[in-house]
């Protein structure tokens, strides 16, 4: 178990997060989580999504903030996390020019400037991590080792995080 700060471990949860394209979002207390393309900002302690009227989790944001949970994971970055926070509707053209890109745009018959396009944003609040190498060769080292000491592998990390 690596031994790393409370910032130094949020620094790498953004770090590993960030190159991955989707996680699953849903609402607390509800059971259906959706897969769904998000944004990282780290200065900001959130994750954009942009979204399309009339799914629950807009119109829900509509009426104010909402409780929601986030899932990812990913072998290839060695995360595997989920995350709970506040999801709110915002209006800020601006943030949305510079999150578009073509994939978003392949889900909006009028592009950009559809009328059900909504930002959302998710503020993180916590989030439990769990970490692994991402070398098979560190992976079989720590696993033959463990066998041999007869103990556990070092090949990973668990801990929660508060932003």
């Amino acid at each position: 178990m690596s031994e790393h700060s409370q910032e130094k471990r949020v620094e790498m949860f953004w770090k590993r997060i960030d190159g991955l394209h989707a996680g699953l979002i849903g609402l607390k207390g509800t059971d259906r989580l959706i897969p769904m393309a998000h944004y990282t900002d780290p200065a900001k302690g959130c994750l954009w999504f942009i979204g399309h009227d009339g799914t629950e989790l807009a119109e829900r944001a509509e009426t104010g903030p909402q409780d929601a949970i986030f899932a990812l994971t990913s072998d290839d970055h060695g995360i595997y996390t989920h995350a709970h926070g506040t999801l709110s509707l915002v209006h800020d053209e601006q943030k949305l020019d510079e999150l578009w890109n073509k994939v978003a745009a392949s889900w909006f018959e009028d592009g950009r400037r559809d009328p059900d396009v909504r930002l959302l944003c998710l503020t993180l609040r916590s989030a439990e991590v769990w970490t692994s190498t991402t070398s098979a060769a560190r992976f079989l080292y720590e696993t033959a080792k463990g066998n041999l000491a007869e103990r556990k592998p070092d090949v990973g990390d668990n801990y929660s995080l508060t932003f």
